[in-house]
């Protein structure tokens, strides 16, 4: 659930008139159970604060027809160059933010062709300095934007060669698609089961499954008995509301968990980072300001991982890093450092909000 790309002051996407009908259908009919309904498929006790990290995204938001190409990096670039500037930009997300993970899009176009080569830079970069690293499927753009797998002939054959070069990379987790929202719960779960089914020798503590519709609740998956040991992913977005209270982003994240907390990581959220907002200092009229404030909180409190939208992404608004250096020698700077206070203290570290 991403944003529009470009200058101005953050205009939800098109898809953001669907998500609020979606968002609104999902809180009025699957998340009215008992979150205790959630039980059945929960892993053992634990907790996801591991999963420190951002998302390092194509300029055009992941959603492609064509090569991914990650904001800093060129589809021109051969392997060395790809892993040489890959390597300077996981640096500084580290040395920036404190970060140890890093969310990667991939589509068919990128893992089928010639590219695969040079994009596996990214991945390996980031493994070789002990970063956690989630590859998750991205449809298409245009008419196939959709939440539907664009085309199984080809989603199959792009998991295989991904699984089959990293099953063995303890650094590397798997996500089978983001944002499902074309599908019902159901139907996400059945495709979730399938997945897991053949890859079978991937461990389900390296598999991410995504929550139905937008991410935007995991209750369900979480109930499903087949997708046991995986972990779930969460997005969750200010924009979402036009204003709610501290208080009233709280619930409305908690409704979306359940008593799932012990296997989910918000692997998206994320608000106006170039704009000027201040979030170390509460503002109660400013919703999201309340939004960050609420959901940094809440994910410290349940000791939840979380994945930042975005670390990185060129001409994003909501980007906590921008390029810096030269092109074959980047590094990266943040846009805000009342958000990466709150990225801390969602991670464990750092002082709470000012009075």
């Amino acid at each position: 659930m991403r944003k529009t790309s470009g200058p101005s002051p953050r205009t939800p996407r098109l898809r953001a008139a669907l998500v609020a009908v979606a968002v609104a259908a999902v809180t009025g009919a699957t998340l009215a159970g008992s979150p205790a309904s959630a039980s059945s498929g929960a892993a053992p006790a634990t907790d996801t604060t591991q999963f420190k990290g951002v998302n390092w995204a194509d300029p055009r938001d992941n959603f492609a027809d064509d090569l991914l190409q990650l904001s800093g990096l060129s589809t021109t670039d051969t392997y060395r160059q790809t892993y040489a500037k890959a390597t300077r930009i996981i640096a500084a997300f580290r040395a920036n933010l404190g970060a140890n993970t890093v969310r990667l899009p991939i589509n068919p176009y990128t893992v089928d062709g010639a590219y695969w080569k040079s994009y596996r830079g990214v991945i390996d970069a980031a493994s070789d300095q002990g970063f956690k690293v989630i590859v998750s499927y991205w449809e298409g753009t245009g008419a196939r934007k959709d939440g539907y797998i664009d085309d199984t002939a080809t989603y199959w054959p792009m998991w295989d060669t991904v699984v089959k070069a990293y099953k063995n990379d303890k650094h590397v987790y798997f996500e089978p698609m983001n944002e499902p929202h074309g599908y019902t719960d159901t139907e996400w779960a059945d495709i979730a089961a399938k997945w897991l089914s053949t890859y079978a020798k991937v461990p389900r503590n390296r598999v991410f499954v995504s929550g139905a519709g937008y991410n935007d609740h995991v209750t369900s998956v979480c109930a499903d008995p087949r997708l046991k040991g995986t972990y779930l992913s969460l997005h969750h977005y200010g924009f979402w509301k036009d204003y709610a209270t501290y208080d009233q982003w709280v619930a409305d994240l908690k409704v979306r968990i359940g008593d799932c907390a012990n296997r989910t990581v918000a692997d998206e959220f994320g608000a106006p980072m170039t704009t000027g907002l201040n979030y170390d200092v509460k503002t109660p009229d400013d919703n999201f300001v309340n939004y960050v404030q609420a959901v940094t909180d809440t994910f410290r409190e349940l000791k939840m991982g979380s994945v930042y939208w975005p670390g990185l992404r060129t001409d994003d608004t909501y980007s906590i890093q921008t390029l810096t250096g030269t092109a074959a020698r980047p590094w990266l700077a943040t846009t805000n450092q009342s958000g990466a206070d709150r990225l801390a203290w969602a991670w464990g570290r750092g002082k709470p909000v000012k009075g």
